[in-house]
């Protein structure tokens, strides 16, 4: 479908590119990979056309269309959702213009045999048969799945874009890329703005509806499930792999080893001439060997080994003074803008040492919740920052908030106290901002780049919490593993907010979900949280086309029964009728029995926040009881309440 031949690029006489040549294919899923600033961005503008290479042909059919989502983009907020979704159809409008057009010619002409005549019924019919192929203007139906795929609900459909953050606007800039239904869809890093749900929904898209994907992402799991070939971009090449992304990493580990012992193996032939033209250099019966090997060293092209990141990379957290027990308690905290409830009712207690996360859709409140710990905003409630607890803070803004006019050193040297101000340059080298990276103005930096130099900033002092808020959009997969370890061995307490499942799992032991105006607790790491939704999923396929929740009160999940019995016979109601009084019952006694508990935990959290009671360990053990009675009896009323249905 499209066919690069002999693309080079280059940036102040530096090669990104030299010859790079491959064919995009029909229904392609290609997972563009390399390491930041490699040039994976730069290779998508040039197939989009938004930039010329130094040489080289994109050569791109007449008819393929193809539409670009970039990182960043300058944003319109004049209308409402719809009417700007509805932009993504200003062609079907256009030839719906056009067909009218014609039609009105038509009517206006009597001489029916003529040639010109003719030609306009032609040109009329091949337009309106194309018009209704595409579906004509029944297109309100998609537009609204796809916005409620991402994540929007119908009463957004008409507010204003102004009213929602730039992550939002950017879900319908990719919502009015998917409607356009482009031949080739170029994606730069797409889950950046997406919560897990609608990354879930966005990868069943692709899979199934899209022509050819080309797509650059640092979501592991996403590509995984979404691309079948895999391009890394790697020394100024383009390296093709016909397999996911899984299994490149172990291509690609062999393809380094076979070039490691092919360097070896030419650096050992390097010595053995060299040796040999030192030694008979000045010896007049060798001169013609000499002067041979000369030749035969002159003309080795040296062998590349693969770019592997072997700077020292290593992310250190250092955990400060010891923590109290609870770095993190929250009473019946709520918190609403202006008429707008975010969440309300969340009670919420964290241990020293856990490692928890954050989960849920866009706009729930994750970081409001993260906000309202750090006391920038107000809330209602009661939320207690325990003893001598030292927060660390990443916010999901934090590397567009570095002053782009500055250099990296400079970012670094403004922050750094003390004997730090000396090791300014080792920290940098240590992130790969080594050797003249660190001398680049912040503002000529990848989005990665921007993140790792927000990051060093985090860690130039120690703490014993970290929250970190979507810490790994725009990093690197090998960034990404880094900081993970790095986290893993954090003695102290973390909070995660991230969409990101891979870096996740086997990182978190819970999980709160944030949906619905409340806060809801999981025990068990992602992947469990992720097994209990989707369950409740198929539970819910026939009664709500929104994303996956949970909760619904028992009033409304009993219809469902009522709507089946009408279609039975009368003994067949009188069972179901039995059948649903008893699953009443079970719901509104596993109601009770949560009611019961979770006054009992506000009991003793009372207690514990006494002098006295603070001190009294058989408390804390009553506590922890509680919670798991509490957990415990919620899945059964989830249970029960999904029976029902």
């Amino acid at each position: 479908m499209i066919s690069i031949d002999n693309l080079c690029v280059e940036f102040s006489a530096r090669p990104l590119f030299r010859n790079v040549s491959y064919v995009i294919n029909d229904r392609d899923r290609i997972a563009l990979v390399g390491k930041n600033g490699a040039g994976k961005s730069t290779m998508l503008k040039i197939i989009a056309g938004l930039q010329e290479p130094t040489d080289g042909v994109v050569s791109v059919p007449r008819d393929t269309t193809i539409a670009y989502l970039p990182q960043v983009m300058i944003l319109s907020d004049e209308c409402t959702v719809r009417e700007e979704t509805e932009k993504a159809f200003a062609n079907i409008h256009e030839m719906q213009a056009e067909i009218t057009r014609l039609n009105n010619l038509m009517s206006e002409r009597t001489d029916y045999e003529s040639a010109e005549y003719m030609h306009l019924v032609e040109c009329f019919t091949h337009l309106n048969e194309h018009f209704q192929l595409m579906g004509g203007m029944n297109y309100h139906a998609e537009m609204e799945r796809t916005l409620q795929g991402l994540g929007f609900r119908r009463e957004d459909f008409d507010r204003p874009t102004s009213e929602f953050s730039g992550g939002w606007r950017m879900r319908i800039e990719l919502a009015k890329l998917l409607l356009q239904h482009p031949d080739v869809l170029l994606l730069d890093e797409p889950t950046n703005h997406l919560d897990i749900e609608s990354i879930q929904w966005l990868e069943q898209f692709l899979s199934t509806r899209a022509g050819a994907v080309v797509l650059v992402s640092h979501d592991r799991a996403f590509i995984n499930n979404v691309t079948n070939r895999t391009l890394e971009i790697s020394c100024g090449k383009v390296y093709d792999y016909k397999v996911k992304y899984d299994e490149y990493v172990a291509l690609r580990a062999e393809r380094r080893e076979q070039q490691l012992r092919a360097y070896e193996n030419q650096q050992k032939e390097i010595e053995d001439i060299k040796a040999f033209i030192e030694r008979f250099r000045y010896q007049a019966t060798k001169a013609i060997q000499v002067q041979s090997r000369i030749k035969q060293l002159e003309k080795i092209v040296p062998i590349e080994v693969d770019e592997v990141d072997t700077s020292a990379l290593r992310l250190k957290f250092k955990c400060s003074v010891r923590s109290g027990d609870y770095p993190v308690t929250c009473e019946d905290v709520a918190k609403r803008f202006d008429e707008h409830l975010v969440f309300s009712g969340v009670n919420l207690t964290i241990k020293r040492g856990e490692k928890v996360a954050f989960v849920g859709r866009n706009g729930e409140g994750k970081t409001t919740l993260v906000k309202c710990i750090m006391g920038q905003i107000p809330y209602d409630g009661k939320l207690t920052v325990g003893h001598n607890v030292q927060i660390g803070y990443f916010a999901q803004n934090q590397a567009q908030l570095l002053d782009g006019e500055i250099t990296v050193f400079d970012t670094i040297d403004r922050v750094a106290k003390g004997d730090m101000r000396l090791k300014i340059r080792d920290i940098l080298g240590a992130f790969m901002f080594g050797g003249e990276a660190g001398e680049k103005k912040v503002k000529f930096l990848s989005g990665g780049e921007r993140t790792r130099l927000a990051m060093i900033k985090l860690l130039l002092e120690p703490v014993n919490c970290l929250i970190l808020d979507e810490p790994t959009n725009h990093l690197d997969m090998r960034s990404k593993d880094v900081l993970k370890e790095a986290i893993r061995d954090f003695e102290g307490t973390v909070i995660l907010v991230s969409h990101d499942r891979e870096f996740l799992d086997g990182l978190v032991e819970k999980v709160y979900e944030f949906g619905d105006g409340k806060v809801r607790e999981h025990l068990g790491g992602i992947y469990d949280f992720l097994k209990t939704k989707q369950i409740a999923e198929l539970s819910e396929l026939n009664t709500s086309n929104t994303s996956l929740r949970n909760v619904a009160t028992v009033n409304v999940a009993a219809e469902v029964p009522r709507q089946k019995e009408a279609s039975l016979s009368y003994e067949q109601q009188k069972a179901a009728s039995r059948l649903r009084k008893k699953l009443e019952k079970a719901v509104q006694e596993a109601e009770e029995h949560v009611t019961q508990l979770e006054a009992a935990v506000k009991i003793v959290e009372a207690q514990l926040a006494t002098p006295e009671g603070s001190t009294d360990m058989s408390l804390y053990e009553k506590h922890g009881r509680l919670k798991a009675q509490l957990s415990a009896a919620e899945q059964e009323w989830e249970k029960a309440m999904e029976e029902l249905v």
